[in-house]
This record gives structure tokens, sequence and C-alpha cells, in this order.
């Protein structure tokens, strides 16, 4: 069973998503700010934290980069009213790997819980595995059949990152904004550019592919 920490001052939000999490299989821990939270990841093993930005004592921004300049890689799902592409953007650069706007649907949300969760499992394991293709974290390697290719650190994450999400749409915006630096002048096309070198070297591998959606970004089918 997964353990999931809920860091909300809204004492209904809490309550509403601890039953939720509750019934579809999860043990919910709850916080009612940053501090709290902290408190809570002391005394209690947790696998991903569901985090409010507007918060007194420590609001969400605080608390995520709170945990990453601690070394804390918790995976962390920030659900806020704050809608703004500016406050997505703070929310990425503290440290959260997901961001939802309120108010949420429960069956999204928990498909972005389940993704996370497998999406750190394999971050752990630093092996992502589709059909006889493994792509290797740390050496930045894809190998089929006994043949490794060695990938450029952007192509690499932006591979792992669509086939850690099977048939997840991602936007060209999303991904720039995750794998490139957001206070850089990248042109979002650079993402095409990097999808289009992918293709070209795994137009033969049978055990995946990247698919445009017009109109909105990519996703990996496999």
């Amino acid at each position: 069973m997964f353990n999931i920490l809920i860091v909300d001052d809204n004492e209904n939000t809490r309550r509403l998503t601890k039953t939720v999490l509750e019934q579809n299989g999860y043990k919910a821990y709850t916080a009612i700010d940053g501090l709290d939270g902290l408190d809570k990841l002391d005394r209690v093993h947790v696998d991903l934290i569901i985090l409010d930005v507007m918060m007194p004592n420590m609001d969400g921004y605080e608390f995520a980069k709170t945990l990453r300049d601690n070394d804390w890689n918790i995976p962390i799902l920030m659900v806020t009213a704050k809608e703004n592409v500016s406050d997505k953007k703070e929310g990425f650069r503290a440290g959260t790997d997901d961001y939802m706007v309120k108010p949420v649907d429960d069956e999204e949300m928990l498909l972005h819980i389940a993704a996370l969760l497998r999406r750190s499992k394999i971050a752990n394991e630093h092996n992502l595995n589709i059909g006889d293709t493994v792509l290797d974290y740390d050496a930045l390697t894809v190998t089929r059949d006994g043949a490794s290719i060695e990938l450029p650190k952007k192509e690499f994450l932006l591979l792992f990152k669509l086939l850690s999400y099977k048939n997840k749409i991602f936007t060209r915006r999303q991904l720039m904004d995750e794998l490139w630096d957001m206070d850089s002048d990248t042109d979002e096309r650079t993402v095409d550019v990097h999808i289009n070198r992918l293709r070209d070297k795994f137009k033969n591998n049978p055990d995946f592919q990247i698919v445009t959606i017009r109109g909105l970004g990519y996703k990996a089918t496999y």
C-alpha cells in the first residue's frame, strides 16, 4: 500500500481527498501547512505528496523547495486554485512533479497519482522496459537485442518522459517547462527537432512509436 500525504489548510479538502484516496487503496495522512507537513515526514514514510500552494506559515512553494534542497525526491502533485502560467512555472521551479488546477476531477487526480508513483518507481530503479527495449537512466542508453544507443541527455529525458506515460499527450509547452530551462529563450519548436531525431534513430524499433497529436503535442504508444 502506498502512503500519501495531503498538505492543505482547508479542512474540507483534506477530508474529501483523504476519503477518495482511501477508497482507492491508498493510506492517507494529512497536514495543515508546510511546517506540519515536514513534521509528518519525520514520523511516517510517504510515497507521494498532494500539495496546496496558498497556506499559512509555510506555503506550497517553500515546502517543495525545502524538500528538494534537502534531497527529498518524493513525487509532488501540486493541486491549487492558482492557474496562471507564471504560477505553474513557480511550482515547477520549486520542485513539483505535476500540477493540477482546482477544482479537480477525482478520477483524473487518481490517474495523475498512479502515473507519478509509476514514474517514481522507474526512476528509483533507473530502468524502463518497453517490450524488448530497455532505457538505462544512469547511462542514458537505449538497448534492444544487445545493441545500445547512447543518447544526448535532452533526447534521452524526452524519450524517457514520453515512454513513462503510455498514451498520455504532452504539449510542447509541458515538455519545455520540464526538460528545458524555463527562463531560456529556447523556442518550443526545439521539441520538434528532438522528436524528429528520436524518430529517425528508432524508426526500426517495433516496441514503441512517438505519435504527433495535431494541434496539441506528442504521445508514445506501445
